[in-house]
């Protein structure tokens, strides 16, 4: 039984994804902390500081799977400390003359810390990857539908024409973004730890330095530039940039969630065979990707902040800060994880009606091309009396109940500007696109 959703049966793929789970489960993180061990007995065996025959002997019991991770729970409860039991355990796996090597002169957060590090940098893998296949969609869905009109909204409301490929567009650049801002971050998170008790190195003398080079050699990772003990704004800028993205994926969620809306019925999700909205109303067809998506965000913004309040620590150790990366991190990446793989879905999968979205415009009586006729009118008498002109025909139309067209004729003093053809040319809708096409081909066109 799971106490977590994350981790259940039922609703665990709601909440993670397999691949993200075998990075953070209980298996995983122990055999990666007995990774670190050994390249740690591997690197002070480089700098002289461990018997080169002792760090051998360490890196061949370094398997999860010679050590019982119930036994190793019952020895952290009974010391009270969150990786002693690991250690007392493995030391016991091991010969007595190699035993004294493990952990030699380490502190928790050099390993729990380069932990971190490795499971930021395998995350940040996976995140390039699924913010790549989801830019492509999204690229893909603004190259295909350039030219497909639909109503643009502000305030909830219907305002000029766009098309589709405008409104991919936005979401295709801001996830491109968010792929420069994880290559900009990814040096300042994928550094190594290594300290000792204050994070001064003082335990290993002369050959502190080396030993942090080999360190970080050996694990893979970068030399920071000193210990970060008590400096966790790399996390927090992790935990944050995964915040945006799923705010991102969010958007889109929300966009699709309400333009499937069956009274305004231009987008929808894919729909499967067998999918059920309602157990009492059968004929429902829920957004089920989209509205998840913007729960999954709610959860990753509410980690960030958790984060960020991690970086406010005292002295040169603080365990009410860095202890609560333990779970704000895991589930920022579990969640980020599955909202990135249900985003690709709905953006590969996503159908669009250009009908609807045809008819949604004309709807009203053409109403949303107010401004491309206030701009021709304006040639002629100046931007806010044209405004004044047009705001009082579209008010006085739309309680006499007729279209654009109409309540415009219908006004002298609009007549005496605007010919029959000068109106008719600007209630064309494309009139109203300004630059969106060409905005949609330069970031189509990116390389």
């Amino acid at each position: 039984m799971s106490a977590h959703l994350a981790d259940s049966v039922i609703y665990g793929h709601l909440w993670g994804t397999p691949e993200l789970h075998a990075l953070l489960d209980d298996e995983a993180r122990v055999q990666r902390w007995l990774d670190i061990l050994a390249a740690l007995a591997a690197a002070q065996a480089e700098v002289g500081l461990v018997p080169a025959d002792a760090a051998k002997v360490i890196a061949e019991h370094a398997d999860v799977n010679l050590l019982d991770l119930a036994e190793i729970g019952a020895e952290t409860r009974a010391c009270g400390h969150s990786t002693l039991g690991l250690i007392r355990r493995l030391r016991r796996a091991l010969p007595d003359s190699v035993g004294e090597w493990v952990y030699y002169g380490a502190t928790v957060q050099d390993i729990t810390d380069t932990w971190t590090a490795l499971v930021i940098r395998d995350v940040a893998s996976i995140v390039d990857r699924d913010l790549t296949r989801a830019e492509a969609a999204a690229t893909d869905l603004a190259r295909r539908h350039r030219d497909t009109l639909m109503p643009g909204r502000t305030h909830g409301q219907p305002g000029l024409p766009i098309t589709l490929g405008f409104k991919a567009a936005v979401w295709a650049a801001e996830l491109r973004r968010h792929r420069t801002r994880l290559a900009e971050g990814r040096p300042r998170w994928e550094i190594v730890q290594l300290g000792g008790a204050l994070g001064t190195m003082e335990f290993w003398g002369d050959a502190a330095l080396p030993l942090l080079a080999a360190f970080a050699r050996h694990v893979g990772l970068a030399e920071p530039e000193l210990p970060w003990i008590t400096a966790r704004d790399g996390i927090a800028e992790f935990v944050n940039l995964l915040a945006l993205v799923t705010a991102t994926l969010a958007k889109i969620g929300q966009e699709v969630y309400e333009l499937q809306r069956p009274e305004i019925g231009e987008l929808s999700e894919a729909f499967m065979p067998g999918q059920v909205g309602s157990i009492t109303m059968p004929h429902k067809r829920n957004p089920e990707l989209s509205e998840h998506l913007v729960t999954l965000a709610r959860l990753v913004r509410a980690n960030a902040t958790v984060a960020v309040e991690g970086m406010v620590a005292e002295h040169e150790r603080d365990g009410r800060a860095w202890k609560t990366e333990w779970i704000v991190l895991p589930e920022a990446c579990l969640y980020s994880g599955v909202s990135l793989a249900m985003g690709c879905r709905l953006l590969e999968g996503l159908e669009a009606d250009p009908e609807r979205m045809r008819q949604n415009l004309e709807a009203g009586g053409s109403y949303v091309m107010s401004e491309p006729l206030m701009r021709a009118l304006a040639e002629r008498v100046g931007k806010h009396t044209a405004h004044e002109l047009i705001y009082e025909a579209t008010l006085a139309g739309r309680q006499r109940g007729v279209d654009l067209r109409a309540a415009l004729l219908a006004d002298h003093r609009i007549t005496a500007q605007l010919t029959t053809e000068d109106i008719d040319r600007c209630l064309d809708p494309r009139a109203a696109l300004g630059a969106a096409p060409s905005f949609v081909d330069r970031v189509v066109n990116e390389p």
